[in-house]
């Protein structure tokens, strides 16, 4: 099954601070699952001045209860409080991609 995912990050000064101090693991747990086949895509979204304010990932898991065992469980973003609020949705991919 396909999911949209949208983690939004806690606001300024805390939420920037966080993200960096802990980017670099959340990168490589997310091109893990890229090579596992679970993330399919994955892009910082940004406010209107261009500031990382939160995340967008198209992943692919057999569950909502597989996504949030096997990647939400362990995701450093969610640790480590740089995501205040994640929203999780099944999504139809169109289907020519």
């Amino acid at each position: 099954m396909t999911f949209m995912v949208l983690g939004f990050d806690y606001p300024a000064p805390e939420g920037p601070e966080r993200r960096k101090a802990c980017r670099q693991e959340h990168l490589q747990l997310g091109e893990k699952l890229y090579r596992d086949g679970k993330w399919r895509y994955a892009a910082g979204i940004l406010n209107e001045v261009g500031e990382l304010v939160g995340s967008v990932i198209i992943c692919e898991f057999s569950s909502c209860q597989e996504l949030e065992g096997d990647w939400l469980s362990q995701e450093p973003y969610l640790i480590n409080k740089v995501w205040e609020k994640v929203e999780i949705h099944p999504i139809r991919p169109a289907p020519f991609i």
